[in-house]
């Protein structure tokens, strides 16, 4: 078959049969892809129509602002929160969190172990050591300042276990 349009586009030369096995496949092809896209269609339908059901314009819209007022109260929540966390952090640095309490009788006349030292630090290993030393005439206590885990003043057996107590040291 010799045509003046096959001739003009350069195919005069060419079986009319391969042109239409060309034309069938792309046809086939086109069809097998309409059909995928009304599979994606019908899906997104069914999802449209539960998102949608008993829902008008209105409805929709109170809903979608009452979702941008939850998200920004739980946005301030958050920071409102992170800020408290921050705050008892830096005041539970400060309080005593460490203790260490050795109990001993300050005199081999009595008995009991009556006396004691109670360490008390906090975080930083700052704090105090209270000694208390109980005797037949009354009982004694003594405070030494305690900073980084240190005391300007010489401490006595059971303080220094004490103390080591409260750091976790092992003596």
């Amino acid at each position: 078959m010799n045509s003046q349009v096959f001739n003009y586009i350069g195919l005069g030369n060419v079986d009319i049969g391969y042109i239409l096995i060309g034309m069938a496949a792309v046809i086939a092809i086109s069809i097998i892809l309409i059909i995928i896209q009304m599979v994606k269609l019908s899906k997104l339908k069914k999802k449209y129509s539960v998102f949608m059901q008993g829902k008008d314009a209105k409805s929709l819209e109170k809903d979608i602002i009452g979702l941008y007022e939850d998200n920004k109260f739980i946005k301030v929540s958050i920071e409102k929160n992170k800020n408290d966390i921050r705050e008892l952090f830096k005041k539970q640095e400060l309080s005593f969190q460490k203790v260490g309490i050795v109990k001993y009788d300050a005199f081999k006349q009595m008995g009991g172990q009556l006396s004691f030292s109670l360490a008390l630090l906090n975080e930083n290993d700052c704090g105090f050591i209270i000694n208390s030393v109980h005797s037949t005439e009354g009982c004694y206590s003594y405070s030494k300042e305690i900073k980084n885990g240190q005391c300007s003043i010489l401490l006595g057996e059971e303080e220094k276990q004490a103390l080591d107590m409260a750091m976790g040291i092992d003596s």
